[in-house]
């Protein structure tokens, strides 16, 4: 059997210029990267402002397996799917990182024969959006520390700056270091640290805005420390904005590609969904609802995160509506949310999968909380037996739930009819009200309970005495009106990732909150969740590999 990145390479990709012809593009809306990916001009989004927008349908899942369940894959194939049965979709993704692609999960293109192309530059540097923010956030970093070298006319505390340095690789030697070594001649010396690209609060700011004017101004109120007295500043003190938004000049305009189906695809921005908001840009998925009958998008890890914060972030700040959602779920997950060990996860186990199905439930009422539909999608593994996929739809009907076989892996959009035909069904409906789940202007710690509460399931939160002097810090500076972005494990509703399934009773703990003033949301976060990811003991890095033509191999 094939590898997914030796499917990818067999392709047979179209040119960049069929799909922009696809879209209706004109020549003056995007410019080429090499054959087969291209920049879209962000000024189409205004020429297309009148224009009606298409159904946003986002694709979440049920808590995942350490592997992941396939949610980028069933995007990718649902897209495919769509177009079979004559609807034109668009696939919108994130980008992905670099640090899962070297560390444990592999690829994120999704797989099999649901993948976007090119598969290699896609996860690798693809159009240098990921290098244009490292090195935007970076350059601020620089500019900090050298205005406290150069005489620190702002009076900046070096104790209390709470802007970091990043970089896009797993690296756990980093989260915590000592700068400023040497001697005077090397700037003041104070301990700080790396977050993971991924996390950059410039990212999250890239994801939600719409125009070059937007971004400056948005990163122009990021807060980088306070100063002796405990006042806070901001970027714009420093006057680094200009040269920030110009090292992502390029970096704004979303990127268009196509899947192995040559369907359209835009991918733009990346920030995870444990650690920050989790969604694709809003401009990236704008656009494609101006150029879409349907455009399908995902959200990362399980509802519980990714949805969450896609409708309480994104669709808040975009004035987004979403028409309906898929779920994600398989047949190993819900063995793993049954107590089953990873080891064990190909073995038939009916008694699991009833366990197991609680979890699936649980996000099931996390959707129905924001009144909109969804559809149960049984994405099928090579090792599933006929009588574990009866059994998942029997208690998928028993709780009434649409349920839809889905092998968009093994058979691309074909795979993906019985989903397509389930989700146009649904939008088809009557419409209930999208809404978000709380109202920003509720205090700080309300949010957060009603997030842990209503979503997880908590029967408790808990803050540290740093997370609530955190809280009075907000309150006496005015943010404490923003959304809320948890970071919190993806493998559990709880704080512990080792509490799989539905848990019972426990208390989530708070131990920070970092303001993102820039991209307009207060970060909580929880448990022993790291903003720097360390390297598995045998990671992915160790079977990637190019040759004298160069020709990947082992990216997935």
């Amino acid at each position: 059997m094939k590898t997914d990145i030796e499917i990818a390479q067999d392709a047979h990709l179209l040119p960049i210029r069929d799909i922009a012809n696809q879209l209706g593009l004109a020549e003056e809306d995007w410019i080429p990267y090499g054959h087969d990916k291209a920049k879209v001009d962000l000024t189409l989004l205004h020429k297309l402002k009148n224009k009606p927008d298409g159904k946003l349908i986002l694709v979440t899942a049920m808590s995942p397996t350490p592997a992941g369940e396939g949610k980028s894959t069933v995007t990718v194939g649902l897209s495919q799917a769509l177009n079979k049965i004559g609807v034109r979709a668009i696939a919108a993704l994130r980008e992905p990182s670099l640090g899962p692609n070297f560390g444990m999960k592999g690829g994120a293109a999704g797989g099999g024969y649901s993948q976007v192309v090119p598969m290699e530059d896609i996860n690798l540097h693809f159009t240098g959006d990921f290098h244009a923010i490292t090195a935007a956030h970076n350059l601020l970093s620089a500019l900090i520390d050298n205005h406290l070298y150069q005489g620190n006319a702002l009076q900046l505390d070096p104790d209390r700056i709470t802007w970091k340095r990043v970089l896009d690789i797993n690296d756990r030697a980093l989260r915590d270091v000592v700068i400023g070594l040497g001697g005077k001649k090397n700037g003041v010396t104070r301990e700080s640290g790396f977050d993971i690209t991924v996390a950059s609060e410039i990212m999250a700011i890239l994801c939600l805005v719409e125009t070059t004017s937007e971004l400056k101004e948005a990163l122009s109120r990021i807060l980088i420390g306070y100063t002796y007295d405990r006042n806070p500043v901001y970027v714009k003190d420093l006057g680094a904005e200009g040269a920030m938004a110009t090292l992502l000049k390029d970096a704004i305009h979303p990127n268009l590609v196509q899947t192995l189906e040559n369907t359209p695809a835009f991918i733009h921005g990346g920030p995870f969904a444990n650690i920050a908001h989790g969604c694709n840009s809003l401009m990236a998925t704008k656009l494609a609802l101006k150029l879409g009958e349907i455009v399908v998008t995902e959200a990362g890890f399980g509802s519980d995160l990714g949805a969450e914060k896609f409708f309480d972030i994104k669709c808040r700040k975009g004035s987004l509506s979403p028409d309906a959602v898929v779920i994600v779920s398989t047949v190993r997950a819900l063995k793993y949310h049954g107590g089953i060990p990873k080891k064990e996860l190909t073995q038939e186990n009916l008694t699991a999968i009833k366990r197991g199905f609680a979890n699936l439930k649980h996000h099931a009422a996390i959707i129905e909380k924001y009144n909109v539909p969804f559809v149960i999608a049984l994405n099928r593994f090579a090792g599933d037996t006929q009588a574990e996929i009866d059994l998942v739809n029997s208690l998928c009907e028993e709780s009434g739930f649409t349920v839809a076989l889905t092998e968009v892996w093994e058979k691309g959009g074909s795979g993906g009819i019985e989903l397509a035909s389930a989700v146009i069904a649904k939008i088809e409906q009557p419409r209930l009200l999208f809404h978000p789940l709380y109202d920003q202007n509720l205090s700080i710690e309300k949010k957060v309970e009603t997030v842990c509460q209503q979503i997880y399931g908590a029967s408790a939160v808990e803050f540290t005495p740093e997370a609530s002097r955190n809280i009075d810090e907000c309150k006496r500076n005015g943010w404490d009106h923003l959304p809320i972005c948890i970071a919190k494990t993806q493998y559990s509703f709880s704080d512990n990732p080792m509490l799989v399934g539905d848990p019972q009773e426990f208390t989530i703990t708070v131990r920070e909150i970092h303001p993102n003033l820039g991209a307009g949301f207060l970060v909580c976060l929880t448990g022993d969740i790291m903003t720097m990811p360390g390297l598995p003991k045998q990671p992915n890095a160790l079977r990637v590999d190019v040759d004298q033509s160069g020709k990947v191999t082992g990216l997935f």
